[in-house]
């Protein structure tokens, strides 16, 4: 029998084939589709995209950022716990809870510091958490989509906020909180366990809400004549726990 120099032909075929899928594999041939790339809504734009159409994805946006929300269409689609996000910039309602007629607006206006920097620490939580698609065209970002002077001073205003609670964090470990419980037959009660209870004024919390408000902390007797400190209502002046 002859040897035929044709037969090694598929062989060497074969051997080509091997090499080149060892050094280039398959996976690496087939070209994944070019990464989904940001542009710039308007409103009008946006709203198609609220959960009504099933053959379209889910937006809703932030402070002026717009994001996928499809796969949290459980709640952001129709008839979800979030819905009324869906297909516009609700920047408000994230602090507001209103989440009807005006109380759907993208305005920061009046809001407190840290309400601010509540707002733009969840347009954070998206960008961590679900896909950027753009940014829409309004207060946020101009038709060219660069950053307006609304939010450069909501940037600045949340910054405020962060330092102010810092502030009043650190203020406030000075003096711990009084231990409380509440019962539906008790009431409620506050102790110390080192230290008398006392109200006081939040030292920065007109600066954070613009409101007035107090807190339970405890001091120790040679404390208690500061100016300022309040006894609860009812309470022994060296009670250590009181009923309120």
């Amino acid at each position: 029998m002859r040897w035929s120099p044709f037969l090694g032909i598929p062989l060497v075929i074969a051997l080509i084939s091997f090499l080149f899928f060892k050094i280039f594999p398959l996976s690496s041939l087939i070209s994944s589709p070019p990464p989904l790339q940001p542009r710039l809504f308007s409103a009008e734009e946006l709203s198609f995209y609220n959960g009504s159409d099933p053959q379209l994805p889910i937006y809703l946006a932030i402070v002026g950022s717009v994001f996928d929300v499809t796969k949290g269409k459980s709640h952001y689609g129709a008839g979800g716990g979030y819905n009324h996000f869906a297909g516009r910039d609700a920047s408000r309602a994230f602090v507001s809870g209103n989440f009807t007629g005006d109380g759907l607006t993208d305005s920061l206006q009046g809001l407190s510091s840290p309400e601010v920097k509540s707002v733009v620490d969840w347009r954070d939580f998206y960008f961590k958490t679900y896909i950027y698609v753009g940014k829409l065209d309004g207060r946020y970002y101009d038709s060219k989509g660069n950053p307006t002077k609304y939010l450069k001073g909501v940037e600045a205003k949340a910054a405020r906020g962060a330092q102010l609670l810092e502030k009043q964090k650190d203020e406030e470990a000075k003096v711990p909180s009084c231990n409380s419980r509440w019962s539906q037959d008790e009431g409620s009660e506050v102790w110390c366990d080192d230290g008398y209870p006392r109200l006081v004024q939040r030292p920065i919390e007109i600066a954070l809400t613009g409101k007035m408000s107090k807190r339970c902390a405890c001091y120790k007797e040679d404390e208690l004549e500061q100016a300022g400190l309040e006894v609860y209502e009812g309470c022994d002046f060296f009670a250590k726990k009181c009923r309120i």
